[in-house]
């Protein structure tokens, strides 16, 4: 898992094992901030248009039971970039501008950059960091060879100053004044990424901000100012309005970036996955039939959309296995040609490996945030939440209406072994709890 300690070994039979660039996929990740299981068309909404990543949908691989690792943005990224729990990375919680100035992920740890250049890949990040505010744990200490962005949880669209009044867009390890409404400027970077790489295997992550407030589109004024007083959520009234737009031009983008990548010349050989990091905020995105939202462990709180596009490779499908942001990482660098998985003590799965219904029965997953606690195997699923149990069938009660645990004694008794197993394994690391 840490860098000083397998780096050198990963890196020489990584490098023995390289060959051609059609080996060796372009890979794009880009996931949206706060977008709900039912924010999208292809996954039944019918007022926020979204044709590109729709697109996506219909000739690729739509996942119905993919996960985040958290129920919100820190911890899932964490997870993502490592391929691990994010207790064991050291961020349970959020990392906050007003208390977690100081630390973040640890640069020695491994992240799924770090395994990109290991296997030859040129990195790069535009967009949202958030594992971190000091320059010490930045996304270029950590893999990444680019980095336009923002480290912290939100940044105003225009302004780009972040909810505690400090100015917050990055290159590398510097600020930069850069003008342009913040989801604009990241597919501008991506396009012009993938152009200076089409003849080179790339890594690229894109964690938007959108749909995350300050809810402001593109016409907008800026509502942040440095050291300012000013709403989080920023100034406009129709936030409805706002949010569709948000997500709408986030869709365009995507679009671009597709339409990059047929230019270029590199369809046949690039994969795309674009996934959210939590589900939706009350009372405003779409979690769809499912039960709560972010910052909870229903649900709505976890599962969201995922889409993965490589129809070079991939049959279109619609794929029901339970998969969490810690497989992508492992995925990835199977894909990319590393074949020492198991020497990175990962959590997450190849889930290449499992797309014809391969998933492990065996395979628990786990979630844990503030009052509530998780254990996932298969169609059943233990939650508590503060002092009361709950125990649901999936497959039957996707809205979790129907509380079993009094009919599944022994089911539930497993599942909260389980959990108390891993809670204690967890125990051993310190990590931001954040809110």
């Amino acid at each position: 898992m840490y860098k000083t300690v397998i780096g050198l070994l990963v890196l020489i039979l990584t490098l023995s094992n390289c060959s051609t660039t059609d080996s060796h996929p372009n890979i794009i990740l880009i996931m949206a901030d706060d977008l709900g299981y039912g924010d999208i068309g292809c996954y039944g909404n019918k007022l926020i248009l979204t044709p590109n990543i729709d697109a996506m949908a219909k000739s690729g691989i739509k996942f119905t039971d993919y996960h985040s690792n958290g129920a919100v943005c820190s911890p899932t990224r964490a997870a993502l970039l490592t391929g691990c729990y994010q207790q064991r990375a050291g961020i349970e919680g959020v990392v906050t501008a007003a208390k977690h100035r100081v630390g973040g992920l640890d640069p020695e740890i491994i992240t799924i950059a770090d395994v990109a250049k290991e296997q030859g890949y040129t990195t790069a990040i535009f967009g949202k960091w958030h594992v971190g505010y000091d320059t010490a744990h930045s996304p270029v200490k950590n893999g990444f060879d680019e980095y336009r962005g923002f480290v912290s949880g939100n940044i105003d669209y225009h302004s780009h100053i972040d909810q505690s009044g400090a100015f917050d867009w990055w290159n590398g390890t510097d600020t930069l004044v850069e003008e342009g409404y913040l989801t604009d400027l990241i597919t501008e970077h991506a396009i012009d990424f993938i152009g200076r790489n089409a003849n080179n295997p790339f890594f690229l992550y894109l964690p938007h901000g959108a749909p995350h407030y300050p809810y402001q589109g593109r016409n907008d004024k800026a509502d942040r100012t440095v050291n300012g007083k000013f709403n989080n959520g920023g100034s406009r009234i129709d936030r409805d309005a706002a949010y569709k737009e948000m997500i709408e031009v986030m869709d365009e983008g995507v679009g671009r970036i597709m339409k990059s990548i047929r230019e270029n010349g590199i369809e046949e050989n690039t994969l795309v996955f674009f996934c959210s990091d939590n589900g939706s905020v009350p009372n405003l995105g779409s979690n769809g039939v499912l039960k709560g939202s972010k910052a909870t462990l229903w649900e709505g709180g976890h599962r969201v959309p995922a889409i993965m596009w490589f129809p070079e490779k991939f049959e279109q499908a619609e794929n029901a296995d339970l998969l969490l942001s810690m497989d992508l990482l492992p995925t990835f660098a199977k894909l990319m040609g590393n074949k020492d998985l198991d020497k990175l003590n990962l959590d997450g799965i190849d889930l290449i490996a499992n797309l014809n219904n391969n998933l492990p029965d065996n395979r628990i997953a786990y979630w844990r945030f503030n009052q509530f606690a998780v254990a996932r195997q298969g169609e059943w699923k233990f939650l508590r939440h503060k002092d009361q149990d709950y125990l649901f069938n999936l497959d039957k009660d996707i809205g979790e209406t129907q509380n079993l645990k009094d009919f599944e004694p022994e089911i539930l008794k497993t599942l909260k072994d389980s959990m108390a197993r891993w809670e204690e394994e967890m125990g051993q690391y310190s990590y931001f709890t954040g809110r």
